[in-house]
């Protein structure tokens, strides 16, 4: 009787392999997994211009599609979208406990940003969804949060990173898990008051070479404002005033400072991203700068509303005195990403804080002001920078929605009030045809007069109340 079957078959596939030992061992392989039957499973984000990558900012609508390429027919449970935002901290410092002992204690924290999720596929029924073999495409859309968001980061100890993370989900298979970030930038305008302001400084040091007091060092710098912009030249004006026995090079630096946080522990990393260097500056001699040009070279936005992570941004006007400490000056700078609008199209916020409407400023100017002293008069040489004078009321006003009051006010500040002169010609044609007027409407008077009442009384009332009118506008 031949030997019966085996009673349990396995419909798995079965191979020999060869042992350390040369014995041969059998296994079964494998099934064949269903992401053999995946093309393609990729993110596209919706972009205005098609080989540029998005760039959002809070309250923008991120939008996209997840796109699936089969080659055969697959079976899915579901498609799901995570969308999150995240900035983190992390670094480690070594302490000693001991002569023999060290450890090592780690810092980190997190702020959350973004938390989206949203189904783009999936059975009410729960039950599997079959798709054709070929191309499926599945669009998603969400609105990044209202409140301020944070610009994308990445820092030798932190990062600050937005992304959609997509999970395919598969009946016996293993999730398969896609993930694209995508850049966030909050504007930073720097047309604003604040960023506006000009930055002046002044430090002084007594230089000391060893314990001999070699003579004082001062440096007094300006900028004409906070805010700039990637690209920018920054025009440094500057005064240094080496009494000191020893030559010097003054210098100007653009630093970067990023700041890192972490559980009442800080960390920072400086780095210099634009440098402008001066003529060396003989002993007991003083230089200055009109305006030395140092340009901002492509680095990122200043980043001042996260709690964990800050990037700043310093003018230092230093110099450095051989043999002793640096002198520095640090003024400070905020990067935008709004530039500096020209007078006469600002469409920024310090348009709209500035702006007026012509009802209120027609108000401020009177229609035929009292003619001024004269300017020499009432006005020294040292004051006039702080004069300001009321508008004439001949200047064209037509452009002041497109302009800002400030720039309005900039431009009228610094003009002499008229010489009495000529507000008095002026106000002179203005009598006289205001006196022909007159006439005319005393010869209307007369010519009434006569006809109705041909009366030489009223003939004789009409030439002395004229004579009276003349002679108050015109006294002798």
């Amino acid at each position: 009787m031949s030997a019966s079957a085996p009673s349990i078959a396995t419909t798995h596939p079965r191979s020999l392999i060869s042992g350390r030992d040369g014995t041969l061992s059998e296994t079964f392989a494998r099934p064949k997994m269903i992401f053999d039957k995946l093309k393609k499973f990729e993110i596209v984000f919706d972009s205005p211009e098609m080989d540029c990558p998005p760039v959002f900012s809070s309250g923008d609508v991120v939008s996209g599609k997840v796109v699936l390429e089969l080659s055969a027919e697959t079976k899915v449970e579901s498609l799901k979208l995570h969308a999150e935002g995240f900035a983190r901290v992390h670094w480690t410092e070594s302490r000693s406990a001991g002569s023999s002992t060290a450890y090592t204690q780690n810092y980190s924290d997190e702020v959350e940003y973004l938390n989206r999720r949203e189904v783009l596929l999936q059975a009410d029924n729960g039950e599997l969804t079959v798709l054709s073999a070929g191309r499926h495409e599945y669009p998603f859309s969400f609105q990044l949060p209202e409140e301020t968001l944070v610009t994308s980061f990445e820092g030798k100890h932190g990062s600050i990173r937005y992304w959609v993370k997509v999970k395919l989900h598969r009946p016996w298979a293993t999730v398969k898990k896609i993930k694209k970030e995508f850049t966030v930038i909050e504007p930073i305008d720097i047309n604003t008051p604040s960023l506006l302001a000009p930055q002046a400084g002044t430090k002084e040091k007594m230089a000391r070479i060893w314990y001999r007091n070699c003579g004082q060092v001062s440096i007094t710098a300006k900028i004409d404002r906070k805010g700039y912009t990637p690209g920018e030249v920054i025009p440094v004006f500057a005064e240094f005033d080496n009494s000191t026995s020893r030559s010097v090079v003054p210098k100007a630096y653009i630093t970067q400072t990023q700041t890192f946080l972490a559980r009442g522990t800080m960390k920072q990393k400086r780095a210099v991203v634009a440098t402008l260097s001066g003529d060396i500056l003989g002993a007991r001699r003083r230089e200055t700068w009109h305006g030395r040009a140092i340009k901002i070279p492509p680095v990122g936005p200043s980043i001042l509303q996260c709690r964990i992570i800050k990037v700043e941004y310093t003018l230092r006007v230093c110099v450095n005195v051989p043999g002793t400490s640096k002198l520095s000056l640090e003024l400070p700078l905020v990067m935008g990403t709004i530039p500096l609008h020209p007078f006469g199209s600002r469409t920024s916020s310090v348009s709209s804080q500035y702006s007026v409407n012509m009802e209120w400023l027609r108000m401020a100017i009177p229609e035929q002001p009292e003619p001024p002293p004269d300017y020499s008069s009432v006005v020294s040489d040292e004051d006039a920078v702080q004069s300001s004078t009321a508008v004439q009321p001949e200047e064209d006003l037509s452009g002041v929605l497109q302009r800002s009051l400030l720039a309005y006010v900039q431009e009228f500040r610094l003009r002499p009030p008229p010489v009495y002169s000529e507000v008095s010609r002026r106000l002179h044609a203005r009598l006289h045809s205001f006196i022909y007027l007159l006439d005319c409407a005393f010869q209307l008077l007369l010519l009434v007069t006569t006809k109705v009442f041909a009366s030489e009384e009223i003939q004789k009332l009409y030439i002395e109340q004229k004579t009276e009118i003349y002679g108050n506008l015109f006294p002798t």
